[in-house]
C-alpha cells in the first residue's frame, strides 16, 4: 500500500487527554457537525473531548478504496 502526505480535516477523539481515534472529514463544517452529534451522546462528566483540525496526515488507501488516516502530522 502507498501512503500519502495531505493536508485534511480531522474529528480527532481524545479521552483523558490522549489521542485515542480520528476520521477525515470532507470539510470543517462536516467535521463541527460530527461533533456537535458526538457531543450530545457523551456523559456529563466524561473525560472524552472531540476536536476539529486541519492539519496534514499521512493517508493510507483501504481495500474499498477510501482513505484513512494513519498519523497525524501536527504543525
Amino acid at each position: 500500500m502507498e501512503t500519502i502526505i495531505s493536508s485534511v480535516v480531522a474529528l480527532c477523539m481524545f479521552v483523558a487527554g490522549e489521542l485515542k481515534e480520528h476520521r477525515i472529514q470532507d470539510k470543517m463544517s462536516d467535521c463541527l457537525k460530527g461533533k456537535r452529534i458526538a457531543m450530545r451522546q457523551i456523559k456529563v462528566n466524561s473525560n472524552v473531548i472531540y476536536s476539529c483540525v486541519r492539519t496534514k496526515a499521512e493517508l493510507e488507501d483501504n481495500i474499498d478504496g477510501s482513505k484513512s488516516i494513519k498519523k497525524l502530522i501536527l504543525e
